[in-house]
This record gives structure tokens, sequence and C-alpha cells, in this order.
């Protein structure tokens, strides 16, 4: 009993800043509420599951939630072999180095998104843009094709998200011993074959806290594919799922269907979470 009377003041807050307004999203969804609604035109009818059911018989949906998980995936995947990789390398440089890359890596972190995506836009810019001449691509627009857009969307992504798994990783691998370190390499053993074999199994409860932080994220981009493809791409054709909500609430006044999208990704996110954690309890991780 004592211990929830510690948890209790930080359960309370959570409660009045996650519990509720989850509470209220998942109401709207049941609801017919539009502009009409809101404006107090129309009565608030109860709907059931039935904006759910013309959620699912979208096809648009479907195709943008594919795009969201097939996204998602790339920028996690891409964030930890950076992060991890630079984790990695910082354990090798000397000090002054190391310390100019995490203050490099921190700056990207502490950016806001509507400021890094604006500035990915002008190093990509078709006209004035350094990328394409160095490349020498002339004009050529990144955020005209479908996956070119995505590709540089998730460039923005990984840069601004792997110093949280850099940082995290690196402070793992310091707190291992010098000793297994040292044996893996008197053992012969390659970089490679250290991190495969030694710190990755060692490190397995931080690479998930950091990969289950990552899906969450990355699950739900708005701000870069918002501000990079001005709004979702030509004819929504880059379109993720926070997008599409916010597309369906805010733009067409459909506040019922950007609550139900809402809930369907918050379901998702919570699958995705309680399956890997029990993948990892089956194989007797303690987190």
């Amino acid at each position: 009993m004592v211990p929830w009377l510690y948890l209790a003041p930080a359960l309370v807050v959570l409660g009045g800043l996650l519990v509720y307004p989850i509470y209220q999203l998942g109401l709207i969804s049941f609801f017919a509420y539009t502009q009409a609604q809101v404006s107090g035109g129309e009565p608030t009818t109860f709907q059931g599951f039935g904006n759910y059911s013309e959620l699912f018989s979208d096809s648009q949906f479907w195709q943008v939630l594919l795009a969201t998980v097939v996204f998602a995936a790339a920028c996690v995947v891409s964030t930890l072999a950076v992060g991890c990789a630079l984790a990695v390398l910082l354990t090798r440089v000397r000090a002054v180095p190391r310390l100019a890359l995490m203050l490099a890596a921190l700056g990207a972190w502490a950016t806001p998104a509507i400021t890094g995506s604006t500035v990915w836009l002008l190093l990509f810019d078709p006209d004035f843009g350094p990328v394409n001449r160095i490349l020498g691509l002339g004009d050529h627009s990144w955020t005209y094709g479908r996956f070119s857009a995505f590709f540089l969307v998730l460039l923005e992504v990984v840069w601004c998200s792997f110093p949280f798994v850099m940082v995290t990783v690196y402070a793992g691998i310091r707190s291992v011993p010098a000793e297994v370190l040292e044996a893996a390499a008197l053992d012969g053993a390659s970089q490679w074959r250290i991190w495969r074999s030694v710190l990755a199994p060692m490190l397995r409860p931080i690479l998930v806290v950091v990969t289950i932080q990552s899906v969450i994220w990355d699950f739900k981009v708005f701000t870069q594919i918002y501000v990079m493809t001005n709004g979702g791409g030509i004819a929504g054709q880059n379109l993720v799922l926070n997008v599409y909500a916010y597309q369906k609430a805010f733009a067409s006044s459909q506040y019922s269907l950007g609550s139900a999208i809402g809930i369907v990704m918050l379901l998702i996110l919570l699958a995705v979470t309680l399956v890997y954690l029990r993948l990892l309890r089956k194989q007797g991780e303690e987190l």
C-alpha cells in the first residue's frame, strides 16, 4: 500500500495528461462530430462503430497505413543503425573529437522539428540547395517523387533522432566492464563480432527501450511530413496516419474520423510494444 501512496501524485498527473485526453478521443470517435455539431447547428448523435466502419472501408486509409508502417520501420532501423554505430565510434576516438561529435549530435537533437525540416528543404532545394550542385543533379526536385520525398523526410527524421540512441547506447557501453571487451579482442574477435556477440546481448534492455521509443516517435511523425511534403505530397502520395488524421479532423472538419484514426494508431502502438515485451520476457530478459 505504501508504494502506491508514493506513486499517487505521479499517477494523478499522468491521469490528467494521458488518460482523460485518450478517453475524450475515444468518446468523440463514437459520435457524429463535425463542424455542424461544433457550431451547435446539429445535435451530436451516437454512431457506435460507424466511424470505424467508414474508416476501414476507405481504401485510402489502408494505403496510408501501409505507407506509415513501411516508413516508420525504415526510420527505426536507420536510426538504430546510425545511433549504435556512432556510439561505438565514441568509444574509439579521443576526448576532443568525442566532445565535438556529442555537441553536434545534441545540437541536432535540440533543434525543433519544424526548423530542422526547413533547413533540410533548403539543403535539397532544386534551385538554391547545395546538395544538387554537389551531386550534379541540376534542378532535380526531391519532393516531387513519392519515394524521393519519403527518403528526404527519412534523412531528416534520422538526423534528429539518432542522438538519443547514440547517447543512450554509449552510456550502456561505458557500463560494460573493460575486461570483457579486452578478452573478446584477445580472442581475435572483430569489432563487428564484439558488437554482435558481446555488446548487443549485454545492452539488450537498453536497446529495447530505444527501439520502443523510436517506434513510437517514428510511427507518429507529423511535422517533418507536413512541412517537407507540403501537407502530404502531391495528391496525398506522402501521407502518413498522423497527417491523414489531421486532414480528416481539421481540413475536412470530420473530427470523429480524425479521432478514430488516433485510436487506431494508439492500439497499433500498444500492440507492437506489448508483443515486443512479451517476446523479450519469453527469452528471459529483465527490463
